[in-house]
């Protein structure tokens, strides 16, 4: 019986690395780029394909082999090459503006983080889950307390 339980539990979680619904509201998505694909730009596809309008990273594990990347109050990105783990991936996503942090360490552990940009290229993988909801509306919009466009968020009714 109990091998029984661990064999139903590992199906239940391997069913949920599928698009699953949580609830009448959310929608976990769970997806894997591929040595060579751009992050921010594989990130996005998903974004479109799903038409997701409130959405957020739950998790990501993996590497590049190059970064770009912006720090904060900079006006220009730093980029580099080489093996990067990916430490963290966090962010906001939305077809109408996604926001995205990412942390990565080098073969020495010494670690950088920033606003993800277009040129992270995967080396081996990133294995990424996201989830979305239909409660909200996320926009980007200046509303005049930073000079940025910021993020809005409108409850759907």
């Amino acid at each position: 019986m109990r091998k029984f339980a661990f064999v139903l539990l590992g199906f239940l979680i391997l069913s949920a690395c599928k698009q699953n619904t949580m609830s009448e509201h959310e929608t976990v998505i769970a997806f894997r780029l591929k040595p060579g694909e751009d992050l921010q730009k594989g990130i996005e596809n998903i974004v479109k394909q799903h038409a997701i309008k409130a959405g957020w990273i739950n998790t990501c594990v993996g590497s590049l082999t190059d970064y770009n990347i912006r720090f904060a109050n900079q006006p220009k990105t730093d980029s580099g090459t080489g093996h990067f783990e990916i430490i963290s991936l966090v962010g906001t996503l939305s077809e109408n503006g996604s926001h995205i942090h990412l942390s990565i360490s080098d073969s020495t552990g010494k670690t950088i983080g920033g606003h993800l940009m277009q040129g992270c290229k995967i080396y081996t993988t990133a294995e990424i889950v996201v989830t979305a909801t239909d409660r909200f509306d996320f926009e980007r919009a200046e509303d005049g307390t930073t000079p940025w466009k910021e993020l809005q968020i409108k409850v759907k009714r």
